[in-house]
């Protein structure tokens, strides 16, 4: 069966790095592309970043823009997400995301907390 298993969340101050990970298994992971999705408390699940099945074309939500990174390892079957100059709006549970045959599956999500 499709599994995501996200890692890499954690708390942090403003203005530091997280990086966070995205473990596939159960479907071809070098023929889809991967979403990174964030909800905070009290507001609808947000897409943060999109990555193409072979990593060519990836984009972005503005608020993230320059700040965050999507890549994939298809070797690894892995989506990552680098998230540089946090601010404490980026606070929220993380979650990877990819649609086959029109059906959505998510991940456990992972906890992101910036704070000082």
């Amino acid at each position: 069966q499709v599994q995501l298993v996200e890692s890499g969340g954690g708390l942090v101050q403003p203005g530091g790095s997280l990086r966070l990970s995205c473990a596939a298994s159960g479907f071809a992971f070098s023929s889809n592309g991967l979403s990174w999705y964030r909800q905070a408390p009290g507001k609808e699940r947000q897409l943060v970043a999109d990555i193409s099945s072979n990593g060519a074309i990836t984009s972005y939500v503005d608020s993230v823009k320059d700040r965050f990174t999507i890549s994939r390892d298809n070797a690894k079957n892995t989506v990552y997400l680098q998230m540089n100059s946090l601010k404490p709006e980026d606070t929220a549970v993380y979650y990877c995301n990819t649609r086959i045959l029109g059906m959505r599956y998510w991940g456990q999500g992972t906890q992101v907390t910036v704070s000082s």
